[in-house]
């Protein structure tokens, strides 16, 4: 923006009379330096000297008058372009002034034009998104529409309605799970083809979203399926964030291999009949309290951060070969009613089988206890393998009791175990550690005594 031109002084016409007052001062100035002459000339002597001092006069007289009225003129010539580079600059500044006043008057409509650009673009922008919200909302609603057909057939299509409809659209797949996880979790009817087939393909549309390795993946949604039954469920490889299965029905054979566990699993009260669990990642708690398995449980190689399972119950074959348990961990109160094996498994936490039963044989063959083991009150009901076990830390077996034979052939201890208490069938293969006192009770049972 140009400053403001400072005000110029107003510009006086030069009036008439002013110019005859300087013709009549010159021609004053001649006259009365032609008399003066004159009259000097009147002294001279001689007539022809006086006659040439005259005509002398005469000339300087006129000569005075003709410059006077020279310097007269030079003087109105240079107002003249005084006056004429006055109005030079006055015009340029109008120029300049009238330059700036058309770009701001360009600028300020360039502006209006930008923003009512704007504002149409914002118009159309919330139009196109108001007409897709529609569209979207159509589409979902009609998928959902078709999930609650009384036909099988329809159903499956509103399943797949929904995925594609999510795949497409990924600040939808939230709701779209949660509607798959609602519809999962409604009861089932008995003995229906149809409808568990319907239920598989919901299942294996939600994990075949959430395996990582997947083009399909759709990171971070959240599985509740509490008290959902669920049918053969395949997640394997699959990434579940908060995942809630809390008194869910797994019928048939169940996966979890290679599954990583973000945040708590929760798997308390859930039922089962065969279940894999082998290589599980898991850095958040996982529980699995009042858990009832009804075939055979593994879960070789699986990375616990923190497990609890109390009041568990196995009725076949339960594995945790090789399994690494960060936080501390509880099997309290659980009863293992087949052969369970925790050989080679990694305790970094406190271990606690306070009250557990083992029916079947239990082996903790070279398992390593970094911190605490309760063995309290744990009945054994059958062989009891420590064999070649390490005991980091405190090791506490008072009041347990030993059906089978008990071997800690090669455990290594940083200190005496506690077996208060603690008894054994009177069985003559028992491999006890150095050092431990063992009396006899009566004839079928031997008592442990702390030294």
């Amino acid at each position: 923006m140009v400053a403001d031109e400072p005000p110029e002084r107003q510009l006086r016409v030069m009036p008439w009379w002013l110019v005859l007052v300087g013709l009549l001062l010159a021609a004053v100035l001649g006259w009365l330096v032609l008399d003066l002459l004159l009259a000097e000339a009147d002294r001279a002597g001689q007539p022809d000297v006086r006659a040439t001092l005259r005509i002398d006069a005469i000339r300087t007289g006129l000569t005075v008058v003709a410059g006077t009225g020279g310097g007269l003129a030079l003087l109105l010539a240079a107002r003249r372009q005084w006056i004429a580079e006055r109005a030079q600059r006055h015009q340029e500044s109008v120029a300049t002034r009238d330059q700036a006043h058309r770009d701001r008057v360009q600028a300020h409509a360039e502006s209006v034009a930008e923003a009512a650009q704007r504002h149409q673009d914002r118009q159309s922008g919330a139009a196109e998104h108001d007409a897709a919200e529609r569209r979207l909302t159509e589409l979902y609603t009609r998928a959902v529409e078709l999930l609650g057909n009384d036909s099988a057939a329809v159903r499956l299509g509103g399943l797949h309605a929904l995925e594609r409809l999510g795949q497409d659209n990924p600040a939808q797949r939230p709701t779209i799970v949660a509607v798959l996880c609602a519809y999962l979790r409604m009861p089932a009817p008995n003995d229906e083809p149809r409808e568990t087939e319907v239920r598989r393909t919901a299942q294996r549309v939600l994990t075949r979203h959430l395996r990582a390795d997947g083009a399909d993946h759709w990171p971070g949604v959240v599985l509740d399926l509490t008290g959902a039954a669920l049918v053969d469920v395949d997640a394997t490889g699959c990434t579940l964030v908060d995942a809630n299965f809390t008194a869910a029905t797994f019928t048939g054979t169940t996966t979890f291999a290679g599954a990583t566990a973000k945040g708590r699993l929760l798997l308390a009260a859930a039922v089962f009949d065969d279940v894999v669990f082998d290589d599980l990642d898991a850095d958040g708690e996982v529980v699995l309290d009042g858990a009832r398995f009804g075939g055979s449980a593994s879960f070789d190689g699986a990375t616990f951060d923190g497990l609890s399972c109390r009041r568990s119950s196995f009725a076949g074959p339960a594995s945790f070969r090789r399994a690494t348990f960060g936080q501390p961990t509880s099997f309290d109160a659980t009863r293992f009613e087949d052969t369970a094996a925790f050989r080679e498994a990694e305790f970094v936490g406190g271990l606690s089988m306070e009250h557990t039963e083992f029916g079947g044989s239990a082996s903790f063959h070279a398992v390593r206890f970094a911190n605490m083991a309760l063995f309290r009150w744990t009945v054994f009901g059958a062989e009891a393998l420590f064999d070649h076990a390490r005991f980091i830390d405190a090791a506490n077996f008072g009041r347990a009791r030993f059906h089978g034979m008990a071997s800690f052939r090669d455990a290594r201890f940083s200190r005496p175990p506690q077996v208060d208490q603690a008894r054994a069938v009177a069985d003559p293969a028992h491999r006890w550690p150095a050092g431990a006192v063992v009396e006899r009770l009566d004839d079928d049972w031997l008592l442990l005594v702390d030294r």
